[in-house]
């Protein structure tokens, strides 16, 4: 498995815009090889979001990434955000249930 892990600063006022476009993305967009998307507010700042993404590879992360529908929706996103997320990918290397 393979995925990636984003630090969002959400613009003040903006975060149940970010919700609603989050919703609309899961429930719209059908991604290959997509297992999981987690989305944590912050409770020390509420402003402060993570997502995590889970993908079954790092072919299916890297398709994803480079698709035309991925660039236009992290434009949709980053218009929301205060800053530019900071990503961070890598293998996932053990899970837990």
């Amino acid at each position: 498995m393979y995925g990636t892990v984003a630090r969002m600063q959400v613009t003040p006022g903006k975060a149940e815009e970010l919700q609603r476009f989050l919703q609309v993305q899961e429930s719209t967009r059908v991604l290959p090889g997509m297992i999981a998307t987690y989305v944590y507010q912050m409770d020390a700042n509420p402003d402060e979001y993570y997502l995590a993404v889970i993908f079954e590879s790092k072919e299916a992360y890297d398709a994803n990434a480079s698709s035309p529908e991925q660039d236009q929706s992290y434009h949709r996103l980053r218009a929301l955000l205060a800053s530019d997320p900071e990503w961070h990918d890598g293998a996932i290397t053990a899970h837990f249930h």
